[in-house]
């Protein structure tokens, strides 16, 4: 079974809301009793094992001029005036030291990547403050992975010219949609001009890869519509894509609800997923997984290949075995068997950071339980398969006897030609890997007790 054959009921059946499994225990569960002296704990503990783990660190940059209303991030929202980019650095660097003095010396950062919000909303003057800080601070490995998220409306040649001296080596800037209707609905006009001269200087300057960020589900959106936003894209040639869902969260993001008369019903939705599917493997890209196209020479596509894909809380990744540590508000870490969050809100941040040097407002400490279905649910949405001894060794179980709720709650997908349940492997099929979350729900032993809210995005 393939994507163009899904029926219209086994799509209402799978497009239930569901996590998006960045981390395992998912956030909502994570408590709020894990204080600062718990995350330093952490740190101290990770920072002073026999072999401490690699560093991949991310920091939050939550400014933007505008609100695009399809956005489900945290933001703070200041127009062209930009008088909190200082004050915003100071707390980053004070957060910076707490950390760098905690997390033990000498460990090498082998990712390191600047979000939002939009990085580029800061002067190349404090990108430049803000890695020079990093580089005093920790030790970067020579091949390290070190990308940052540009938007083309605000990101200039001086802002490349900035990253690229600063050891920048991948880009990745949202496009969404060029289709002038969309743009204008999600109030982000962006034209294709203006995107594919940011590309042609990042390229010059020596951007080993770029990635573009694709939203299908807007409104006014069809399959025909997508198809040629798909072809600009193909001119312009990024090394990956991600083609997310268009997450309707409006009981959590209220301005949301200016799209809602105009999103495509779920055949049309799924219409236009099925349409970027096609258009970019028959382009040569390799389906990843999920969200994810990579070119087939890609270290994504050949981490898939050999099975070394992760994932965190930036999406799929090569970087398999570090520490991910966090920095600025709303920030989120996962250090060994414990995860971490700040202060979600820009005041409350920045008044932790300045009285104690930290802004932890909730976390998690991971049980065996936990690990264990973390390590099947990576693998289910890494690889597409998960085999059964191999979690049996590293985890001194009997899986079949473990996993049996799991396992018949899998029996459905397996009869729809989601999934196989063979005696050594439960593998998804090329259908499945469209509905990958689907498959790692029955492992998640919090989702029966999820609060009545709504909490999650639908899978599709």
């Amino acid at each position: 079974m393939n994507p163009r054959s899904v029926s219209l009921e086994l799509l209402k059946r799978y497009n239930v809301p569901g996590p998006r499994y960045t981390s395992y225990p998912t956030a909502p569960v994570w408590k709020e009793d894990f204080t600062s002296s718990d995350y330093e704990r952490v740190l101290r503990e990770s920072g002073s094992a026999p072999e401490p783990a690699p560093l991949s660190l991310y920091v939050h940059l939550p400014f933007c001029e505008k609100l695009c209303y399809f956005c489900g991030c945290t933001v703070v929202i200041t127009g062209t005036q930009h008088a909190l980019e200082s004050a915003y650095l100071d707390r980053l660097e004070n957060e910076i030291d707490w950390v760098a003095d905690r997390a033990g010396t000498g460990r090498p950062v082998v990712q390191f990547h600047l979000g939002g919000g939009t990085p580029t909303y800061f002067t190349p003057e404090r990108l430049t403050r803000l890695g020079r800080k990093f580089r005093d601070r920790f030790v970067f490995a020579p091949d390290a992975e070190i990308g940052v998220e540009v938007d083309p409306r605000v990101t200039t040649r001086d802002h490349l010219l900035t990253l690229a001296r600063l050891g920048f080596n991948r880009l990745s800037m949202g496009v969404q949609d060029f289709e002038p209707r969309v743009q204008v609905a999600i109030n982000r006009v962006q034209p294709y001009e203006e995107t594919r001269r940011l590309v042609e200087e990042a390229r010059a300057l020596g951007f080993h890869s770029i990635n573009m960020d694709l939203i299908f589900g807007l409104p006014f959106q069809t399959a025909e519509s997508f198809s040629a936003t798909i072809d600009k894209v193909l001119a312009i040639g990024p090394d990956r894509l991600a083609v997310y869902s268009y997450a309707n969260v409006p009981w959590m993001k209220k301005h949301q609800n200016v799209l809602q008369p105009h999103l495509p019903d779920e055949r049309t939705k799924f219409e236009i997923f099925r349409t970027a599917l096609e258009r970019f493997t028959d382009a040569g890209f390799e389906y990843i997984g999920m969200d994810h196209f990579a070119r087939p020479s890609d270290e994504l596509a050949r981490a898939r290949a050999d099975r070394t894909l992760h994932r965190n809380f930036q999406g799929y990744t090569t970087k398999a075995g570090t520490d991910l540590v966090g920095f600025g508000m709303s920030a989120i870490g996962g250090i060994g068997r414990s995860y971490v969050q700040n202060r979600r809100d820009l005041g409350p941040y920045q008044q932790a950071v300045a009285a104690g040097g930290a802004a932890t407002f909730r976390g998690f400490h991971l049980t065996e339980d936990d690990v264990l279905r973390r390590t099947v649910i990576q693998n289910l949405l890494c690889h597409g398969v998960v085999v059964k001894k191999e979690i049996e060794a590293a985890h001194g179980i009997a899986f079949d006897r473990y996993f049996a709720d799991a396992l018949g709650r899998l029996e459905p997908c397996a009869a729809d030609g989601l999934v196989l349940l063979e005696p050594e492997a439960v593998r998804a099929t090329p259908l499945g890997r469209v509905f990958l979350r689907n498959l790692a729900m029955p492992f998640d032993a919090y989702l029966a007790a999820a609060p009545e809210k709504p909490v999650f995005s639908r899978t599709l």
